[in-house]
Formats: structure tokens, C-alpha cells, sequence
């Protein structure tokens, strides 16, 4: 009779395992090669925390953000808001002066900083234009401080950027580098270029570098802290805010917890597979197999050129889980095929007979289950967000190399040291445990079957609730939200939005097509009426708090040469007249309009202050604008909206319909690889209702509770449905067997709980163990990532464990799969 091409399958297992036994020593040299050359990346990983690390480096989006920032400079500045309740007192300007110069002075990858201490002041003087500092001359008594006072309040630009409405509140801004410093000092050229940022063709060497580095944004952050951490006292109050900060703060957490939580899944772990085999060797084989799974996949992702980012961090986790799962099938049947042969007299227990039919047993369930799990994850590969995108590749990767690490590692170092079975029956001592699971298993294979009907008809009416409650579910990208409430960065973040309109901004370029197309009279005009119109912009969620533009500093140019007089903070209607006045400013020495414009005057930056809120309504928000400004300004300028908000409002968008489009694309693909591994199209079909049933509940969960489908939970769909296949895999191809074996449904249930069931009790705890330690982690997102990840597994073996014989039951009751196998 010839071998049915599953039965080849196994028999090759079986066959290639027992080789490797015999051979131990080449094949750990294989394995050791291979491990050494994914592993020789380590040294260069990188992590990477930024906004725009979470697209790719051709998207659109990006590359319009990258031509602003090589043009502007970059637009995510550290705030530094400072309360105080007498600002204008020689004893607070005194420290504020002393503050500025110190970050000035000391403060790596600054580009410029700016602070009342040298705010702009542009005045005329019998026909001239002077361009100084607010504090030129630093006054000498209280009269003096209070007539500057007057002065600041009453200038329209340092409002809500400078000095609170209320004047008690005062900023330091800090604009930092937007190129990387690497190689610069080495190269007097490069040094030279970098001084010389107005003019277009002295910065083609510039532009050729790289953007400041995630490592550069982290060293001027702890560097400001460090400074700022001397100045704190009651009366000068210092909050510390700005996407760098936050960047920073996700960073240092994201770093010490991904060594954190690797330690306590690896002990977590060891310590379950200790208390499953009571044997060294259950504990060593696989956590040495994750192990190098986990360091091979990140030093490959290294050699790539990809850096761990905010959603890859789950990676090892995530891989120790999933290993160790496959490692447990692999050894729960080797120990228990090794104690049958000592038992039976044996030679030794016959470890290379036990490990070969273990192999042989299991091999092909751990490649299905393998094919789906990477199948599921692989589905995110094309999703624009590129951390995704990322994550998808190589923990589909990383799960292939767990599969060849554990069928070759495991069966070598068995042949290397000689595993042996425990003294004839040696497991006596755990004959109540044992006994009690086993009641356990046999109370669930009769309930499931002879409550068919009511768990089928439960399951309906609770997965019709849960659908229900997850349409109330929110998509949702916060990233300062992450951080507990607690945390100095969200305090900032949340303080400066309340008291200074705004954390955050959005940038709109005003490309007008021409050279000196900003001399345009309408266009000026235009600009002045939109910095009025986009302040009105709010809704319960957002809103503008302040502008800025080129055509604010013309007004405050043209009010000086008119003899400072009030009625003249207006445009100019004549072109020539536009054209003389900035020239005017730019021989005042003041370099503020190479931050506003082009050297050609063909493109001007229009910056919106706004609070950093919730990404996801900043999409409305992207929409407006570019209706408002094209009413103003014509069709013939072309507007194009970017910036740190904007970025953030992308991600999102490109997160829920990618991700949208991953799930389909997985549950579509695993559905078919079902389909193909069990060989019953509508034995396959049933088998992904246990599959989907529990991301049903958990979105139910989630829309019941009010947590946000961010980066991180909408990953759980994906995760949690390539986990669970596993153990329907794992299942239906054990109940195939004994089904086969006995001709009798019930029995088949209950030999394949008896058998896989135990390891999927098993494997289903260290899975979310591996997941529950998230709630350990100080940030939000990875908490909430954590335990719904967890529940989702556990749920996942609840509903294999009773809704999957139900299925089977009244299937074979209404003939809607074989009664039997035997023509496959």
C-alpha cells in the first residue's frame, strides 16, 4: 500500500531526525555557522523611536517632510516652559539669562535657541530699520523691567510662543540640527557647509548627509535634562516638553524594558517547563533554542539595516513564546515515547528510537504550524507603516528559524549527551496531578459533545454581543499618552497644550511657482488673512493657537518703518515696496528669513500651533487646510501640508487601512493553508471558526472597555490568530490520527486532549505568560498590548478545548465532513 504524502512527511521527519542523532557533531557545526553569521550583527543594532521611522524611506509622505526639514531646518523643538509669578524681576531674568547661555554653550546638535533674553525687536529709527534683541540693554531698575514688560505683552509674536497670555509663563525654544553631525568634525569642507544653510547651492553637501540620528535627538535631550535639573526651584518652575523629549523618553523606557522582559519571560518560562518535565534537560534544550532564534533574528534584521522601533520591541518576546511553544509538542512526546521504551526494557529507553518518533509524530504539525504562524505575520509585510512592515518580515523570519533551529538543535544535543528516560516508573510520584488532568480532559471531551447544541448556540449569541460591542471599538496613535500620567514628559505635554496652546504644530508650504512670487502683493495679503482664519480653527478635539508666517514679519517690518506706529502692522500692496523692505531686513543682520523662505522667495512656511492630541483627527484637520488656503491663495500656489503632526496623522491612516487589509490577507491565506494541510476543504473551514472567535471577544473587549486600537493592539489579530491556528493545527491533525485509528468521534477527542491537549494546555501558558508580562512595562500601550494579548490565547484553548468538538460533533451528525479518513 503506498504512503499517503502525509505519511512521507512524517517518515521523512522521522528518518533526517535520527541522522541528526547519529550525527551530532556536523550538524551543530551547521547550526553554529549559521548562527554566527545572523549573530554578527548584534553589535550594530540600532533603535530607532522617531515619528518618521514609522514610514518607509519612499514614502511620499516622508519625502515631502525630508525636502521641508532640508530646506526649513527641523520642526521638533524641546520646550522649555518655565512659571514663575514675577517674570520681569532682575532676579528671574538673571536666571533665565544664565539658563540660556548654559544650553547655548553646552547643549550638542543645537541649531538655534531662542528665549526672551533674545527675542526679536525690530524698530525704526528715523527711516532705518534695527533689528536687536528684546534685552539689548539690560535694564537697570524696576521702572525699566516693567516698561519692558509692556512691550513684550504687547507684541503679538511672542504670544503663546514666548510669553503666556497671562504673562507668567515663558518659553526657551530649542532648535536642534536637522542634518547628523557623524563625520562633520573630521571635515573642515563639511564644516564649511554646514554654516552656510540659506543659500541652496552651498548646501548640496548637507543634503547629502543624514537627518539627525535617534542616538544625537537622545544626547541633546539628556544633556537639556541634566542642565535643566540645576535650575529647578519653587519660583522658576521648569517643564520639559517637545516630541524630542517624548522620542527620548519612549526610548530609554522601550530600552530598559526590552532587557527587562526578556529576563522574566526566559525565567518565567524555565521555570513552567520545569514544573511540565521535571527534568534539566526540558528546561536547557528549549531556551537555548529561543535564545539563538531571538539573537539570530535581530543580528539579521541588523545586517539589513533595520533598527528595533516602537511595535518591533515585542519581537523577542514574542519569539521566546513562540519557540518555546513548538519546542513543548516536540519534547512532551520525545519524554513520553522515552519512559514508554524504558518501561518496556528498552536498552536506555532507546532515545533515538523516542526522538525519531517524536519527530516523526510532531514534525509536521511544527512546520504547519510554523507556515501559518509566519503566513499571519507575513501578511503585514506591504503595510505602510514601516515598523509593521518590519515586524511582520522578520518575526515570520524568526519564526522559520525557530522551526530549523528546534528539529535540528534539539535531536543533536540529544545525540551529544544522551538523554535518558527517567527509572521505571519515575513519574509515580505525580500520579494524582496526572490523574486530576486527566479527569480534567475527559469531563471536557463529554461536555463538548454532549452539550453540542448549547455551547454552538452560546458561543453565537456571545460572539454576536462581542461584534456588537466592537464597532464601538477606536482606532487611536497617542504616543505621549503611552507614558504614565505620572511621567515629567506627559506632565510637560499636557501643561504646555493647556497654557500655551499647543506642543505640537503642523507646517503648510506655500509654493507660489515663481521666483520672488512672494513679492506678490495678494500673496502676502493672503497669507496675513490665513494666519487670522486658521486661528479660528477648533473643534472639541483640536485647534490652532497660534500662527506664524513670513507675512507676520512683513507686518512687523513695515509697522517699524512707519514710525512704529500701530496702523501699520499690514502688508504692503506694492510689490517693489515688499521686495525693498525684506531686503532692508536682511542687511539688519538678522538671519530669521532663511527660516521663513526660500532664497529664491518662491516658497514660504506657514506654521500651526496646535496641541498634540490624538492623531487620528488630524486627518479632518489636513483636509481643511488645504481647502482654506487654496480659496485664499488661488489655484495657481500649490500647498502641501507636512510636519511632525501630519506624520503622526499619516501613520495612522496608512496603519488602518494596511492593517485592515493584513487581516483579510491572513485570515485568507492561513484559512487556505487549512484547507491544504488538513485535506477536507470543510473540515478546514471549521477549524477557523476557533481561530477567529477569540479576536471577535477581544474587539468586544476593547470597544466594552474603551481601549484604543493603536500600533500595538491592532498587531493582536494577526499574532493571536497565527498562535491559536497552532493549536488547531496541532489538534486536527491528532484527531485526523485517532479518528483514522478508531472510527469513533468521541474517542478521537478524547485521545487527542489526552495527547496534544496537554501540550497545548501547557504551550497555551507560556504563551501568555510571555504576553501578561507586559503589564509589568511603564508604558500604556504595551500594557493594554499585553494583557489583551494574553486573554486572547487563553481564550483561544477555551475555544478549541469546547467549541471545537462541538463543531466537529454536529458536523459529523449532519454528514457535513467524511466519517472517515481513510480514503486520504
Amino acid at each position: 500500500m503506498s504512503l499517503s504524502i502525509r505519511d512521507q512527511f512524517e517518515l521523512g521527519f522521522q528518518k533526517a531526525t535520527k541522522s541528526i542523532y547519529q550525527n551530532p557533531k556536523s550538524a551543530l557545526m551547521g547550526l553554529l555557522l549559521l548562527f554566527l553569521a545572523m549573530a554578527s550583527g548584534m553589535p550594530k543594532v540600532t533603535i530607532d523611536t522617531s515619528t518618521e521611522g514609522f514610514l518607509h524611506d519612499d514614502d511620499p509622505i516622508l519625502i515631502e517632510y525630508n525636502d521641508f526639514r532640508a530646506q526649513f531646518g527641523r520642526d521638533e523643538m524641546v520646550q522649555l516652559t518655565i512659571v514663575s509669578e514675577n517674570i520681569f524681576s532682575e532676579e528671574f531674568m538673571d536666571r533665565l539669562k544664565q539658563l540660556h547661555n548654559e544650553l547655548e554653550a553646552n547643549v550638542p546638535h543645537l541649531n538655534d535657541i531662542t528665549s526672551l533674553i533674545n527675542a526679536r525687536k525690530t524698530v525704526g529709527d528715523e527711516g532705518s530699520l534695527i533689528v536687536e534683541d528684546l534685552l539689548e540693554r539690560w535694564p537697570e531698575n524696576p521702572q525699566q523691567w516693567q516698561a519692558v514688560k509692556r512691550e513684550a505683552m504687547a507684541n503679538p509674536v511672542y504670544t503663546n510662543l514666548l510669553l503666556s497670555e497671562d504673562g507668567n509663563i515663558t518659553t526657551i525654544a530649542i532648535k536642534t540640527d536637522a542634518y547628523s553631525s557623524a563625520g562633520i568634525d573630521d571635515d573642515p569642507l563639511a564644516m564649511l557647509d554646514a554654516g552656510t544653510g540659506f543659500d541652496d547651492e552651498e548646501t548640496t553637501s548637507i543634503e547629502e548627509r543624514p537627518f539627525l540620528s535617534d542616538a544625537e535627538n537622545s544626547a541633546l535631550v539628556r544633556k537639556i535634562k541634566d542642565i535643566v535639573s540645576g535650575y529647578q526651584q519653587d519660583n522658576f518652575k521648569i517643564y520639559l516638553a517637545g516630541s524630542p523629549v517624548v522620542t527620548e523618553t519612549l526610548k530609554s523606557s522601550m530600552t530598559s524594558s526590552m532587557a527587562r522582559f526578556v529576563v522574566m519571560a526566559i525565567s518565567t518560562i524555565a521555570l513552567i517547563l520545569f514544573l511540565m518535565f521535571r527534568r534539566l534537560s526540558g528546561v536547557i534544550l528549549p531556551l537555548l533554542t529561543v535564545l539563538i532564534t531571538v539573537i539570530s533574528t535581530i543580528g539579521l534584521m541588523s545586517h539589513m539595516g533595520i533598527a528595533i522601533k516602537l511595535p518591533t520591541q515585542i519581537l523577542p518576546s514574542f519569539l521566546l513564546a513562540v519557540g518555546v511553544g513548538a519546542s513543548v509538542h516536540l519534547l512532551a512526546i520525545f519524554y513520553q515515547r522515552l519512559q514508554h521504551n524504558q518501561n518496556s526494557g528498552h536498552p536506555e529507553g532507546d532515545a533515538q528510537e523516542a526522538i525519531g518518533y517524536a519527530s516523526g509524530h510532531s514534525g509536521l504539525p511544527i512546520l504547519m504550524t510554523s507556515l501559518t504562524t509566519a503566513a499571519g505575520l507575513a501578511s503585514f509585510a506591504g503595510s505602510d507603516v514601516a515598523p509593521v512592515s518590519e515586524l511582520g518580515i522578520f518575526a515570520a523570519v524568526g519564526v522559520m528559524i525557530s522551526f530549523v533551529y528546534t528539529l535540528v538543535l534539539t535531536p543533536a544535543l540529544m545525540g551529544l549527551f544522551k538523554v535518558k528516560a527517567l527509572a521505571k516508573n519515575g513519574n509515580s510520584d505525580n500520579k494524582s496531578t496526572i490523574t486530576l488532568l486527566d479527569r480534567f480532559l475527559d469531563w471536557v471531551t463529554h461536555f463538548s459533545i454532549h452539550n453540542s447544541g448549547k455551547i454552538i448556540l452560546a458561543s453565537l449569541l456571545f460572539l454576536a454581543l462581542s461584534l456588537s460591542l466592537a464597532l464601538q471599538a477606536r482606532f487611536s496613535h497617542e504616543p505621549f499618552t503611552w507614558l504614565p500620567e505620572d511621567n515629567p514628559a506627559r506632565i510637560a505635554t499636557d501643561f504646555v497644550n493647556d497654557n500655551m496652546k499647543g506642543a505640537s504644530s503642523a507646517e503648510i508650504i506655500i509654493d507660489t511657482g515663481h521666483e520672488n512670487g512672494l513679492y506678490d502683493p495678494a500673496v502676502m495679503a493672503g497669507l496675513s488673512q490665513l494666519g487670522q482664519d486658521v486661528e479660528k480653527i477648533a473643534t472639541e478635539q483640536l485647534y490652532v493657537g497660534k500662527s506664524q508666517s513670513v507675512a507676520d514679519l512683513l507686518k512687523e517690518i513695515h509697522k517699524a518703518l512707519n514710525e512704529n506706529r500701530d496702523e501699520f502692522y499690514t502688508t504692503p500692496d506694492n510689490r517693489e515696496l515688499i521686495a525693498q523692505e525684506f531686503l532692508l531686513f536682511e542687511n539688519s543682520g538678522s538671519d530669521d528669513l532663511e527660516d521663513l523662505v526660500d532664497n529664491q522667495f518662491q516658497k514660504a512656511r506657514f506654521t500651526a500651533k496646535m496641541p498634540w492630541v490624538d492623531s487620528i483627527y488630524y486627518g479632518d484637520f489636513v483636509d481643511s487646510i488645504h481647502e482654506m488656503f487654496s480659496a485664499v491663495l488661488g489655484t495657481g500656489v500649490v500647498i502641501t501640508v507636512t510636519g511632525m503632526a501630519v506624520l503622526l496623522g499619516q501613520t495612522v491612516v496608512a496603519a488602518i487601512y494596511s492593517m485592515s487589509e493584513g487581516y483579510l490577507l491572513a485570515g485568507g491565506i492561513i484559512t487556505l493553508m487549512m484547507i491544504l494541510l488538513i485535506g477536507n476543504v470543510r473540515l478546514g473551514l471549521l477549524s477557523m471558526i476557533p481561530n477567529l472567535a477569540p479576536i471577535i471577544v477581544i474587539l468586544g473587549i476593547m470597544g466594552l472597555f474603551d481601549l484604543p486600537l493603536d500600533l500595538f493592539t491592532m498587531l493582536i489579530g494577526s499574532i493571536a490568530i497565527g498562535l491559536a491556528v497552532d493549536d488547531t493545527i496541532h489538534f486536527m491533525h491528532n484527531y485526523r490520527r485517532y479518528y483514522r485509528q478508531y472510527g469513533d468521534l468521541e474517542r478521537a477527542i478524547k485521545e487527542t486532549l489526552h495527547t496534544s491537549g496537554r501540550a497545548m494546555l501547557v504551550t497555551t501558558i507560556v504563551l501568555s505568560t510571555g504576553f501578561f508580562l507586559y503589564i509589568f512595562s511603564s508604558l500604556n500601550n504595551l500594557f493594554n498590548f499585553g494583557i489583551l494579548t494574553g486573554l486572547t490565547i487563553i481564550m483561544a484553548l477555551v475555544s478549541l478545548f469546547f467549541l471545537a468538538p462541538a463543531l466537529l460533533h454536529r458536523a459529523h451528525q449532519y454528514n457535513l465532513i467524511p466519517n472517515s479518513n481513510d480514503h486520504q
